[in-house]
């Protein structure tokens, strides 16, 4: 038994390494993720729509260095420990000017910062050395890499454990006397997050049982009204939406009519119309009521048009973006709100919320994609202000110059040095631990929960069954951080997440799904 144990061990690191999810991950944020966060990213127009610019493919180009004398050379990590310098790529962006009315000019190539390597990643000049090469090349051949070298000191980007995102997550508030319950999604669509929370609490005098919040509308609405400007426009609509339970429909018909009284529906008004007319105008009344919300004090029109794109870009993102999808999101806030409402009524049980089957780990690759989205979009903001201003003094524009490479270099390299990621977390990197070769291994594969370090969150701390294989039980700390930091065991593997629509097609092609 212990020599097949053994042997299997053996087998497995054969085969796998053990930072391979940092350095896999990072590979497809390099290689699929950054092009994506490129191309979705809101192109920039100036002047009326007069100038326009358009953004092509990514060019990284592998680590050099460039002298006092001017003079380019290939740069490896020990040079970079030794001399502390940041061990990084530089990214070349095809971009072009269009002018109104004018045929497009050819894309140029324009330097827009540097990107700091993983040590063994695909760009990195490490990658698939043996271990002659690599003692050449002044590297202990039995490194593992996956870290940073930002100014000289490593930093390691520790995984991060959050709930599953794209996924409904119910919770019981208080004890189940106090009937109240809550449904969260935290939906991701490329990196952007948007938390949509559903609420069910008994109203204080004349309001709604349901209210939902989501980002870009302040305080809570109620979801009556948003499942009418998502085109559920009838009352019988919602209900038999939502359920087929009698008690549940009970509750929305409530709803329904306090949320009446909110968007000022006259009835004499909506007994003269026709049934077109009638769905018209109630989705019509529930988007100005949003409208007023996400902006108060400004034209009609305006109101409008703000209202549905915050209902498009930020309600449920990862179904998508365009407003052919709103009566699918419509309809999964109604089975959402079916199920909240079972948890009300005991028929259903609310989430675990520490099942690992509810949590997701979050790697360097996804780390970094938050991180190069926000310093992406800085980027081109500080792109729109350089052109415009150019434009304003007379001059021709042109991209090369409006670009200041040192925003999207800085913004990148400052987050790595310090640990403050985008999102307001502190110690998302951290300085590579060196006390021992077991030390840096155990560093690697880190678990963080976002959970604060000061209140007993027990049920939090607590080994949970289904950690089993997954989670080391004996690795964590001892004190503050108990339970809140711990280690993947020792033949864990992180999978890695595909690309939904190629799964869709597959299941389609096996006529699973019609």
């Amino acid at each position: 038994m212990k020599k097949s144990t053994w042997g299997l061990v053996d087998a497995f690191f054969d085969e796998y390494n053990l930072v391979d999810h940092h350095i896999n991950s990072y590979n497809d944020f390099v290689n699929h993720r950054i092009q994506d966060i490129i191309d979705i990213t809101e192109s920039i127009v100036l002047e009326q729509g007069e100038y326009s610019v358009e953004t092509g493919k990514l060019e990284i180009r592998k680590p050099f260095t460039k002298e006092a004398d001017g003079s380019k050379s290939l740069i490896f990590p020990t040079e970079a420990r030794l001399r502390n310098l940041t061990y990084s790529a530089h990214m070349y962006l095809d971009m072009r000017l269009i002018k109104k009315e004018e045929p497009a000019p050819d894309f140029e190539k324009v330097y827009i910062g540097e990107l700091p390597l993983m040590l063994k990643s695909d760009i990195c000049h490490l990658a698939g050395l043996n271990k002659k090469e690599l003692k050449d090349k002044g590297e202990d051949p039995q490194d593992a890499g996956g870290y940073f070298i930002v100014n000289g000191s490593e930093r390691a980007i520790v995984t991060m454990e959050e709930i599953a995102p794209n996924k409904v997550i119910l919770e019981r508030i208080g004890e189940i006397h106090d009937r109240r319950a809550k449904a969260i999604v935290t939906s991701i669509k490329s990196g952007f997050r948007a938390r949509i929370s559903l609420e069910y609490r008994k109203p204080r005098k004349t309001g709604v049982f349901l209210r939902i919040s989501f980002p870009y509308v302040p305080g809570e609405i109620p979801l009556v009204i948003l499942l009418r400007a998502m085109g559920l426009a009838t009352d019988e609509e919602i209900i038999t939406h939502i359920s087929d339970d009698f008690n549940f429909q009970m509750i929305v018909a409530d709803d329904i009519q306090v949320s009446e009284q909110a968007l000022k529906i006259e009835a004499q008004e909506m007994e003269e119309l026709s049934t077109e007319e009638r769905r018209e105008y109630l989705t019509k009344s529930a988007i100005k009521y949003i409208g007023n919300r996400v902006a108060k004090g400004m034209t009609e029109e305006y109101r409008i048009r703000r209202a549905e794109d915050v209902i498009d870009r930020y309600l449920l993102p990862h179904m998508g973006v365009e407003s052919d999808k709103r009566e699918d999101k419509a309809t999964y806030l109604a089975e959402m709100t079916e199920m909240l409402l079972q948890v009300i009524s005991e028929q259903r049980e609310p989430h675990d919320k520490d099942h690992y089957t509810n949590k997701r780990l979050r790697v360097s690759g996804d780390l970094m994609e938050d991180l190069f989205r926000v310093a992406f979009t800085s980027l081109t903001r500080d792109m729109t202000y350089q052109l415009e201003r150019s434009l304003a003094r007379g001059k021709e524009p042109s991209v090369k110059q409006a670009v200041r490479s040192d925003v999207l270099t800085e913004n990148i390299k400052h987050a790595i040095a310090t640990g403050n990621w985008v999102g307001g977390r502190a110690g998302v990197s951290q300085l590579l631990d060196r006390t021992s070769y077991m030390g840096t291994l155990s560093h690697m594969r880190r678990v963080v929960s976002p959970l604060s370090r000061s209140q007993p969150h027990f049920e939090a701390r607590d080994l949970h069954p289904t950690q089993f294989g997954k989670i080391c039980p004996n690795e964590t700390p001892e004190g503050p951080n108990c339970g809140l930091v711990k280690n993947l065991a020792l033949m864990s593997k992180i999978s890695e997440g595909s690309d939904p629509e190629e799964i869709e097609n597959i299941i389609k092609k096996m006529g699973v799904l019609n």
